[in-house]
């Protein structure tokens, strides 16, 4: 379904607020969660949520959540991978700040030796949401309003965000100014020949402190969200589902 992540929107301390927006870094912020597709583009953001509510109460107080649960999003049917004969659902690729989940995947955690099946999993996955990554390097790097603390109500705040996302998708959405919003070189590209990962630009500019990831906290997964893991797993191992320079790049 695209690559989901989310990050913290830092503000300046609200007045009586307590510690509702004071988030793990120390900071005050809003979250913004989004999920976005293979022309990194934002299809869905949720913006606004109090900076101490951890990553996955974030994603589960979505609208897109309780539609995704209740069978309201009109996805396609449960199908099998090519060459596979268990049917799964539709998945959004993540990092280990999110919970597995029957349509969440996420990495394996831990360290995996070389060319282990885990240890390519975790490789294919990281080459699927890196476009994620990249659709935030390029929010943050041009609308520089996201990299100090918005001097505002959080009310004010999240209509600032959603505009710079409503903002991005629009400069994304055609060549004449895509090619000037996110010109060739500043996201991140494959070599051909190696498929080492050629960083884009805006990976060179400062850190950006005031845009920092969600925390990572650990979760026990269901069984049926880790067979679903486990059927991407065996796929990307099978002749079908492999890429030819994964053992060595992983």
């Amino acid at each position: 379904m695209g690559a989901i992540d989310g990050k913290h929107v830092v503000l300046q301390a609200p007045a009586h607020t307590g510690s509702d927006f004071f988030n793990y870094k120390g900071q005050f912020s809003i979250v913004l969660l989004a999920i976005v597709d293979a022309k990194c583009m934002f299809r869905y953001v949720d913006i606004g949520c109090k900076g101490r509510i951890s990553d996955g109460g974030v994603f589960k107080n979505t609208p897109f959540y309780a539609n995704l649960q209740q069978g309201n999003l009109n996805l396609p049917n449960p199908y099998a991978l090519p060459g596979r004969n268990e049917a799964i659902q539709p998945v959004l690729v993540a990092d280990d700040a999110f919970a597995l989940d029957v349509n969440v995947l996420k990495p394996y955690p831990g360290q995996h030796d070389k060319r282990t099946k885990e240890r390519i999993f975790n490789y294919r996955l990281s080459r699927a949401r890196r476009i994620v990554e990249n659709a935030f390097g390029i929010l943050s790097a041009v609308f520089r309003v996201l990299r100090k603390p918005i001097l505002l109500a959080p009310e004010k705040a999240q209509q600032i965000t959603l505009t710079c996302c409503y903002l991005h998708n629009f400069l994304m959405k055609k060549k004449s100014s895509s090619q000037l919003y996110s010109p060739n070189g500043f996201l991140d590209t494959e070599n051909a020949d190696t498929h080492h990962i050629v960083p884009g630009a805006w990976r060179h500019d400062a850190p950006n402190e005031n845009f920092s990831p969600l925390e990572h906290v650990g979760r026990r997964p269901s069984g049926s969200a880790i067979a679903v893991r486990e059927e991407f797993t065996e796929y990307f191992m099978t002749d079908i589902g492999m890429v030819p320079w994964q053992e060595e790049r992983a």
